[in-house]
């Protein structure tokens, strides 16, 4: 979707694509499911780590068949929270014609116009969708770092709390510099959100541009931040690599 919206932005801007009902069409399409695609990554991610805070704390006592269910219905009402409070997005997008002083280059821009307890409204939504996913993660990790390293006092009394608190936290470090990182990468997006007004310079508006392009830069870092660091998850991705590898050997056999 991301490489979607890239393409048809640097169409519309060269003036390769300068179909009008095409462009509305993915104004108020594209940028609505971009946004409930980048607020459902950043809690799922929140729902993972409170997850994995719940299995440190409760043990063999945590019931995975419970857990799933849950997730299943967590999800569902997650998706209709999401869409129900941006659903305002595309009724306010339009389409604007640029045109450089000189008259010679039109660039066709989509833009959203809200008024002003809407404008308060969305900007509420959209600091509470960075911010409370960022300090459930940070909040999990900090609850994970803590419960395994009680655990391991009890197994191993001889080494003291404070011991085995450094251990479990250099073991577990990267869940702390990973809600920090995407937080910062992310925060370009927050910014955009909260500007407004008319750019005059194609270079002021080619920043704005790269600025909203670099804050998609954290979805695609989930799988480096979270997974590749993470010995059980690293082992479960391979296992599920090896299934569909398997899957389409079987399939291949019969035709060679």
């Amino acid at each position: 979707m991301f490489a979607l919206k890239f393409s048809i932005l640097l169409g519309a801007q060269i003036e390769a694509i300068t179909h009008r009902s095409f462009l509305y069409f993915q104004c108020i399409t594209i940028d609505f499911f971009l946004r409930i695609s980048l607020n459902m990554d950043h809690w799922l991610n929140a729902c993972v780590a409170t997850e994995r805070a719940i299995t440190s704390i409760r043990g063999a006592k945590f019931n995975e068949r419970k857990s799933k269910k849950t997730a299943k219905y967590f999800i569902i009402s997650l998706i209709i929270l999401m869409i129900s409070t941006t659903i305002h997005d595309p009724l306010h997008r339009r389409l604007i014609d640029d045109v450089d002083e000189n008259g010679e280059n039109k660039r066709i821009w989509c833009i959203v116009s809200y008024s002003s307890s809407l404008e308060a409204f969305n900007s509420t939504i959209n600091v509470f969708n960075f911010f409370a996913p960022f300090f459930i993660n940070l909040i999990s990790a900090i609850i994970i770092i803590k419960s395994k390293a009680r655990q391991k006092a009890i197994i191993q009394p001889e080494h003291t709390h404070r011991q085995h608190l450094n251990i479990q936290f250099q073991k577990y470090i990267h869940l702390l510099i990973a809600p920090i990182l995407l937080v910062i990468l992310d925060l370009p997006r927050l910014i955009i959100s909260f500007a407004s007004g008319c750019m005059k310079s194609v270079h002021n508006s080619w920043l704005f541009v790269t600025g909203y392009f670099l804050s998609f830069i954290p979805s695609m870092l989930t799988f480096i931040l979270f997974i590749l660091p993470n010995k059980t998850y690293k082992a479960e991705f391979g296992k599920t690599l090896q299934y569909f590898k398997r899957k389409i050997q079987i399939h291949i056999q019969p035709i060679s």
